[in-house]
């Protein structure tokens, strides 16, 4: 089979980490006889220093004409960047934020496991994190706080500023439809976060929630207060299967969870629409104080490669594939220095590997 793939680079580590998932898919169309071509879309800060804007219509167009699209990261240094003395309008975010709205990617799934072989990077004592947990968060994307009217002005002699968080029932609705789909493919349990105890939107979100529920008898969910899940996230991660939950909660619960699993490089991520397209990207930044250093860990983007060839292409087969060659070179003691043990003595037990080194072993097993 043929699909083309859009790949977005972008900036930092993220040209470093898009090359070895591009490595890997090469090594899984060599196996399985398919053919991936790729091209590449500029979006963010390189995008910025190429056309003057973050995101282009063009760019808009090329990503809608691809199959699917792998991502790597966007962004640089708040503080030091010349991209971030722009309008926000106009800096490296405000790219994805278009790209997310003009392909409806309103489905974020980013799945949080914790290997066994890394139970060592696990933050967490041993007690709580037990025999591993497995949970997948889905985000609601395209509505909320990040995508609401937003204006600061002086209000009888003081800035103000105003941010609007609004969700209708249809976009609460389409997603928890998908949470409750992707639960009955899984252990059967939904854990829909919320804050009904104070906002409007999310007493909305709670009654559609329970609505959509009584369509999915075999599943059972719970609802969970945001402050509540971020602090049993890190007291019982085992309880969770879906935490479905809107899209500024789902930003920072998903990067906590990433980091019970032992690194955020280790955590990939899919944003789909109503059809089989999507946008396939780690979960992490763009580092940019390790960019040109080949020490970023590229697996959360191999995983993103997974997902796509799972979720947009149906190549499940190939998917496992690439899922067990991570885990097999895991087993075989390769780490990247972000998931290198703590203590020493545990240190002489693994090998330290680079980003290159990484995809290289990982396309090893594959073949």
């Amino acid at each position: 089979m043929a699909y083309k793939i859009g790949v977005i680079s972008g900036d930092g580590i993220g040209p470093e980490i898009v090359a070895e998932a591009r490595k890997v898919l090469d090594t899984v169309a060599e196996r399985y006889g398919h053919t991936f071509a790729y091209e590449e879309i500029l979006m963010g800060g390189c995008s910025i220093d190429a056309t003057g804007e973050p995101l282009t219509d063009e760019a808009i167009a090329a990503a809608r004409a691809s199959d699917a699209v792998l991502m790597g990261s966007i962004g640089g240094n708040t503080a030091t960047s010349p991209w971030y003395r722009l309008p926000p309008d106009k800096r490296p975010e405000a790219g994805l934020l278009k790209l997310r709205k003009s392909l409806n990617l309103f489905a974020n799934l980013r799945p949080a496991y914790l290997y066994e072989e890394l139970k060592e990077a696990c933050p967490l004592r041993a007690d709580i994190i037990g025999d591993g947990f497995d949970m997948m968060i889905m985000r609601e994307l395209t509505g909320g706080l990040y995508f609401g009217e937003r204006r600061t002005e002086d209000v009888d002699g003081v800035l103000t500023a105003t941010d609007t968080l609004t969700y209708n029932e249809n976009e609460i609705r389409r997603i928890a439809k998908r949470g409750f789909d992707i639960a009955r493919k899984r252990r059967k349990k939904v854990t829909s976060v919320d804050k009904a105890n104070v906002l409007d939107s999310s007493r909305l979100w709670r009654k559609i929630v329970e609505e959509v529920a009584g369509d999915y008898p075999d599943v059972s969910y719970e609802h969970m207060l945001v402050d509540n899940c971020a602090m049993q996230l890190v007291k019982d991660p085992r309880q969770f299967d879906v935490i479905l939950t809107e899209n500024m909660f789902g930003d920072i619960l998903s990067d906590e969870a990433s980091m019970v699993t032992g690194s955020i490089g280790m955590l990939s991520s899919a944003s789909l629409n109503d059809t089989k397209f999507g946008l396939y990207e780690p979960s992490g930044g763009s580092a940019p104080d390790i960019a040109g250093k080949g020490i970023a860990n590229p697996i959360a983007t191999i995983l993103s490669a997974a997902m796509m060839l799972r979720y947009s292409f149906d190549l499940d087969a190939e998917a496992d594939a690439i899922e067990l060659a991570v885990r097999q070179v895991l087993r075989d003691g390769y780490r990247t220095v972000d998931i290198m043990p703590q203590e020493e003595e545990k240190r002489a037990s693994v090998k330290q590997v680079g980003t290159g080194g990484m995809g290289d072993r990982i396309c090893e097993r594959i073949k």
